[in-house]
Parts: C-alpha cells; sequence; structure tokens
C-alpha cells in the first residue's frame, strides 16, 4: 500500500460531520465487511469508536469500549450520534449510537484516553499464544467454499489460522473451544487502536471448534485496550468455556509483534442455529 491510497479498513470506517448537529457523523458501511447476515461486528465498533476518538479531541484511543448489538446491519448508509458523558483531565468517556434508516443498530459506552501517556510498566502472568510462524499457518483460502461465500470481509484480511485449530474445517473439530491465529490487513495497513477493535471480532466464531458452523451473532462485545501496537503480525486467539441456553462466551487475546499483550476482549453471542 502506497502513501497515496487508503487503507479499506480507513474506507470502511470513514466518517463525514454532520453540517447541522455537532457531535454526528455520517457513514457508509460496505459490503466488503459483510459476515453471514450483516456487517462484522468489529468494523461496527470500530466505526463508532471512530466517531467516539473524532469527539473526544485530547483523548483520543478507547480505554475500554463495551457495545450492544441491537439489529443486523446492512451495507448502506449509517448515522453515528455521539453524546460526551464527563470529560476530565486524563479520560473522557461517552456514548455513541449507530443507526440506519432510524432504526438503531450498535450502542455502545465507551472511556477514552491516550495510549501515548499510560505507563510503559508490565506486570502480567499473560503469555502468547504459541503456534507456528505464519508462513507454517493455514491461510483463509483453505477455508470451506460455503464460509468464504458468507464471509466477504476475509477478502480484506492477511488471516493465517493454526494448524491446531482448524479440524472444524475438516469435519473434525477438536471440541477444545479454541481458534487462534496471526492477523494482518492484506493490504498492509499497519495496526492502530481502532484496527484492534476490529481484530477483536476477526476470527471464525469459536463455536466451530465446538462442532456448531454457521453464523454466530453479537449480542455484547467489550474490548479493553492496552497499549498501542506495535507494527507487524498481531497474534490473535479466541477460547471459550461456556455454552449454556444457546449462548456462549467468546474471550480473545491480541498480542502485538513485541510481544505486548495489547487488548483484550469478551463477547456475548448467540450459539449457531442448526
Amino acid at each position: 500500500m502506497t502513501t497515496a491510497t487508503r487503507s479499506e479498513f480507513d474506507q470502511g470506517i470513514a466518517l463525514t460531520p454532520h453540517a447541522a448537529e455537532p457531535g454526528t457523523y455520517e457513514a457508509e458501511l460496505g459490503e466488503g465487511w459483510q459476515i453471514g447476515g450483516g456487517v462484522n461486528g468489529g468494523l461496527l465498533l470500530a466505526v463508532a469508536g471512530h466517531a467516539l476518538s473524532l469527539s473526544h479531541g485530547e483523548h483520543p484511543d478507547p480505554l475500554s469500549i463495551t457495545g450492544h448489538y441491537l439489529s443486523a446491519s446492512r451495507p448502506g448508509p449509517a448515522t453515528v450520534r455521539t453524546e460526551t458523558v464527563r470529560r476530565g483531565r486524563t479520560l473522557t468517556t461517552g456514548t455513541a449510537v449507530l443507526a440506519q434508516g432510524g432504526e438503531e443498530r450498535l450502542r455502545v459506552l465507551a472511556t477514552y484516553g491516550d495510549l501515548a501517556t499510560l505507563d510503559g510498566d508490565v506486570a502480567t502472568s499473560a503469555k502468547p499464544p504459541v503456534m507456528p510462524l505464519p508462513d507454517e499457518c493455514i491461510g483463509a483460502e483453505h477455508a470451506p467454499p460455503q464460509f468464504i461465500e458468507q464471509a466477504a470481509l476475509l477478502q480484506r484480511f492477511d488471516l493465517r489460522l493454526d494448524p491446531a485449530t482448524v479440524g472444524w474445517a475438516l469435519g473434525q473439530p477438536s471440541r477444545n473451544g479454541r481458534i487462534q491465529g496471526w492477523f494482518r490487513l492484506a493490504d498492509g495497513r499497519r495496526p492502530d487502536p481502532l484496527l484492534l477493535l476490529l481484530v477483536a471480532d476477526a476470527l471464525p466464531p469459536v463455536t466451530f471448534d465446538l462442532g456448531l458452523p454457521g453464523w454466530a451473532p453479537t449480542v455484547e462485545l467489550t474490548v479493553h485496550l492496552r497499549a498501542k501496537p506495535a507494527p507487524g503480525w498481531l497474534r490473535v486467539s479466541h477460547t471459550t468455556r461456556n455454552l449454556a441456553g444457546g449462548y456462549f462466551e467468546e474471550d480473545c487475546e491480541i498480542w502485538d509483534e513485541a510481544g505486548r499483550l495489547v487488548a483484550q476482549s469478551r463477547q456475548l453471542a448467540r450459539a449457531p442455529r442448526l
């Protein structure tokens, strides 16, 4: 990607300020970000997150952001309305509502700060997932044809899945509830905090590894951002420990090229309907 070419991700989250309504932005949700029956939930969270970044000025980075998905989004125009709830010296908290045709699709509550100013000390027992190098992993082009047909967004990704967690693609799910792999954008755009919101929902649903193929719509997604990611590959792991009542939780960790845990997330999603 040259400096004169804007990344597909930047085009996907692009916003135009509403002339008559401060804090309101117009967006265009692209067909290239569809998964299953609607636009990918991570992309939607990044669109709303971008609007809050623009509204929060000196606090540009989401530290904690939660989105509740109220209805399936479709490609086409969308409006994002933001409101600042509290603005402090180091943090700003605000809300955003993404709507289409007057119908709410996503409602967000988030706290923003400046990741560049955070203390660099790290004390953690967390360790990055162990898996083969990207060239030794399985590219998205090897996914089952029926999955690729329902996941236009895979064309935007350079996604390499750990061979140990793709038995589901061969009809042999491990049933351990884990899918992990390497992620970067296909056009070479460097990762940043807004991209991490997409990455938190970028891998195939972890229910695939439970032997449950199909669309798993997100009900709620919370992402905690811990640092600005270094350039290069991101290591991403999705796990689940509990499926009950037709819903499951999906925990995600995102590690950057420097070996730092840069984001964590948990979402509640509806299990695929057989």
